[in-house]
C-alpha cells in the first residue's frame, strides 16, 4: 500500500478531527479518503471510496462498529480494520477478533499507538495495544482462550442490529422502518436474540448492549 487510503469512522466529530490531524501531520503522503459517523455510513463509504484501512469506533448510533466491520470485510476482504475505542473488556476484545478486525487500540493510547498500528496493518500485520494484549492473555490463562463461543457469537448479524436499535430506544415499528422489514420479522428476531442471550426484558437488553459496547450509556 504505497498510497494508503484511510477512512475514519467515529460518531464524535472531535475524535475524527483528532485522528485526521494526527495522520496528516505525521504521514502527509497518506490520504484520508473520507469520514463517517455511524456504522451504516461506514459500510456505504467503504463501498463507495474503497479505502485500504478503516479506523473504526465501536459504540456508534444506528449500527455499531463491529457489525459494520463484519459487513465491510464481507464485501471487501482485502480491506483492513483498526478498532479505536474506549472499551477494554475481555469480552469486547474477543468480539473484535471475531469481527475480523486486524488491530485494536484504546483512544487513551492513540497518541502513541495510532501511527504504529496503521503502519502494522499497512504491512499486513496485526497490532494490539499492550494493555489489550494483557487482557487477552488473562482470559486465556483463565481458560477462556476461545474454546467456548460467547453468547454474542450466537446472535446473528440481523439480531445484533435489532438489539442495538431497540437499546437506542426505537419501537418495533421504527426498527422495521429503519431495516426495511416487517414488524413481525422484528418481533421474531428480537425474541430469538433475547432467548439466546437469556434476556427477559428490554431493561436486560439495554444493559447487555451497554456492557458489550453496542451502545453508549
Amino acid at each position: 500500500m504505497s498510497n494508503l487510503r484511510i477512512l475514519v469512522v467515529d460518531d464524535h466529530q472531535l475524535v475524527r478531527r483528532g485522528v485526521v490531524a494526527a495522520i496528516r501531520d505525521e504521514r502527509p503522503e497518506w490520504e484520508i479518503c473520507g469520514e463517517a459517523s455511524t456504522g451504516r455510513e461506514a459500510v456505504a463509504a467503504a463501498e463507495r471510496l474503497d479505502p485500504d484501512i478503516i479506523v473504526m469506533d465501536i459504540s456508534m448510533p444506528d449500527m455499531n462498529g463491529l457489525d459494520a466491520t463484519r459487513q465491510i470485510l464481507k464485501e471487501g476482504p482485502r480491506r483492513q480494520v483498526l478498532i479505536l475505542s474506549m472499551h477494554e473488556s475481555e469480552q469486547i476484545l474477543h468480539d473484535v477478533l471475531e469481527s475480523g478486525a486486524r488491530g485494536y487500540i484504546l483512544k487513551s493510547d492513540a497518541g502513541t499507538d495510532l501511527l504504529g498500528a496503521l503502519d502494522a496493518l499497512r504491512n499486513n500485520k496485526t497490532f494490539f495495544t499492550s494493555k489489550l494484549g494483557d487482557v487477552l492473555l488473562r482470559g486465556y490463562l483463565k481458560g477462556n482462550g476461545g474454546e467456548k463461543a460467547s453468547p454474542s457469537r450466537m446472535v446473528s448479524p440481523r439480531e445484533r442490529e435489532i438489539i442495538q436499535l431497540i437499546a437506542e430506544g426505537k419501537a418495533n415499528k421504527e426498527v422495521a422502518t429503519t431495516l426495511s422489514i416487517s414488524v413481525k420479522t422484528v418481533e421474531t428476531h428480537r425474541a430469538r436474540a433475547m432467548a439466546k442471550l437469556d434476556l427477559h426484558s428490554v431493561s436486560d437488553l439495554v444493559r447487555y448492549a451497554i456492557r458489550n459496547g453496542i451502545v453508549e450509556c
